[in-house]
């Protein structure tokens, strides 16, 4: 006999019916807080994507061998790229150490290098297919092909959101397009009230942002007239129905809309920071989307997606100086961003991840019709990636790349691992996360993933 049986015929079906209610309640309100599975270490996260692959040799992985092996072939036999490779090639970015415990840090990150004992370093990343969509894809679903729920999703179908104004889960970026589409922040098979919220961080003017959030033809007060109308209709064919968890999360997102028009164009306006916080963010879509993620965590949102331009902007196959470009535009954002957490105490509760799909080879790219050979083609192998705050190790270095940079030696960690590691910091055991769909139990890390209890603070 089953729990369910043993309610329905104890103390008159009182029991069954109380479990129904707790059941209604919660498809009523899908966004609702929900316990995790033991006590978090975060209540919220911010994933700093910089599209293309950051070259973790020019950055935060120093490899002196290439400097003393500048020019020669590598000494084993090539890792598989997407295009084809040379000799080595040393970086042409110098090299400083930094903090207490003297981290080596490219001359490109001069504001992060300033702090760089607030974040944990993980130098052993490594993922499946290298080209972009595909590890774009792995980096944010778990999975290298689109149809699967993105982290997101995962984390505010598990734990729900704080505020109810506005959306558990939102993605800034100068536009929607770019490698993998909308994929990147679908719900897929979860219910669509938790997928990601495409905002664009191109506007400074936050009614210009979200689109149709203001109705011109109706005021709030008739608006709220008609959303009880439309309620009250579609609850009494739920009642019919029985169970309609799609429906009700149309209910609820067309509720969640109503209100986003009173909260959402304050929160949006940077306009209403100090000019000192501003610029310490400094200009820019990227430098905003950062600002902006902070505000969003402050008042409650679960997760928030900042995407570095929109055309895989540090993917430099040519020339590795482009970094140059892209690094002025991210340090400052990102120390500001772990500086102003820090300053208002939201850095012990928010997990920041800074990365890319991949990294790069150490090797000189030589394929594809390039006029200039000073740059550097995908590398899944071996690659590094940032974290701070939300319950890591701050100072912490886990993991190497071989003396050149090209292969994760020691302790490697899989996407599929970050994402547990995620997950565990905010309560949530990436095992016992599920979703029945198409009769099987799925989940963000697939049937792999574990824990890197090492770097946990």
């Amino acid at each position: 006999m089953t729990r369910r049986d043993i309610l329905r015929q104890a103390g008159a079906g009182f029991g069954i019916a109380g479990l129904a209610s707790a059941a209604e309640a919660a498809a009523s309100n899908p966004w609702a807080p929900k316990q995790p599975h033991f006590p978090a270490r975060a209540k919220h996260v911010i994933f700093l994507f910089l599209n293309g692959g950051l070259s973790q040799m020019d950055s935060f992985d120093r490899k002196p061998m290439l400097d003393k092996f500048d020019g020669k072939p590598l000494p084993y036999e090539t890792p598989r790229t997407e295009f084809a490779t040379g000799n080595l090639m040393r970086s042409p970015f110098q090299f400083k150490q930094y903090g207490q415990n003297g981290t080596w840090v490219s001359e490109l990150f001069p504001k992060m290098a300033g702090i760089i004992d607030d974040f944990c370093i993980i130098r052993s990343m490594t993922s499946d297919i290298p080209n972009h969509g595909p590890s774009i894809t792995m980096m944010n679903t778990g999975q290298s092909r689109v149809g699967r729920p993105s982290m997101g999703s995962w984390v505010t179908y598990g734990l729900g959101t704080e505020n109810q104004n506005l959306p558990g889960y939102i993605v800034l970026a100068p536009a929607a397009s770019g490698e993998g589409g909308s994929a990147r922040w679908s719900s897929a098979f979860l219910p669509a009230v938790y997928q990601g919220m495409f905002v664009s961080d191109t506007q400074s003017d936050p009614r210009k942002q979200i689109q149709y959030l203001a109705n011109p033809r109706l005021g709030l007060e008739q608006q709220r007239r008609q959303l009880d109308l439309l309620k009250d209709l579609n609850q009494g064919y739920i009642g019919e129905l029985g169970a309609a968890p799609e429906l009700e999360a149309t209910v609820q997102s067309m509720e969640v809309a109503f209100r986003m028009q009173t909260e959402a164009p304050d929160v949006f306006d940077i306009g209403k920071e100090s000019a000192a916080t501003r610029e310490l963010y400094g200009p820019g879509d990227f430098a905003r989307g950062c600002l902006m993620a902070r505000r969003l965590v402050e008042r409650g949102v679960r997760m928030v997606q900042v995407y570095y331009g929109n055309a895989n902007d540090w993917d430099q196959h040519a020339d590795i100086m482009g970094h140059k470009v892209h690094a002025a535009k991210s340090d400052g954002a990102i120390a500001a961003l772990i500086q102003d957490l820090k300053e208002r105490r939201l850095l012990d509760e928010t997990l920041v991840l800074i990365g890319s799909e991949f990294g790069r080879t150490p090797v000189v790219n030589t394929g594809g019709f390039r006029s200039v050979h000073n740059g550097r083609d995908h590398n899944v192998h071996g690659f590094t990636y940032l974290l701070a705050g939300g319950g890591v190790k701050a100072g912490a270095i886990h993991g190497s790349t071989d003396d050149f940079g090209f292969k994760a030696v020691d302790k490697p960690v899989h996407v599929h691992d970050l994402h547990a590691t995620a997950l565990h910091l905010l309560g949530l055991d990436h095992e016992r996360l599920t979703y029945r769909y198409s009769g099987r139990d799925f989940r963000l890390t697939d049937v792999e993933g574990k824990v890197v209890k090492e770097i946990l603070a």
